[in-house]
């Protein structure tokens, strides 16, 4: 199906209420998703109103107390220095 004026308008509005290109594809039909991205981009639509769900900021998840964070060593170093101490080789 291609873009048609009227598709065109419902598809600015429904960017403008919030609705993800996902949805506004399943609402026109017979398109993608990224056709309704390379849509938008090639209208210049600015970015839309936030959905309900995204409104505010996302709230942290607490650290339990029991985990640190800790650098690894590095794993690689210490395979390649082990296979030389025992006589291996890369190639073999």
């Amino acid at each position: 199906m291609g873009w048609t004026e009227e598709r065109v308008e419902l598809l600015k509005k429904l960017w403008a209420d919030g609705l993800s290109a996902s949805q506004i594809a399943a609402e026109l039909g017979g398109i993608t998703r990224n056709a309704v991205i390379g849509k938008v981009h090639r209208l210049g639509l600015s970015g839309r109103a936030k959905s309900p769900s995204s409104s505010g900021p996302r709230p942290h998840k607490a650290r339990s107390s029991g985990m640190m964070r800790m650098s690894r060593p590095s794993i690689r170093g210490r395979l390649r220095s082990s296979k030389i101490r025992s006589g291996r080789t890369a190639s073999a």
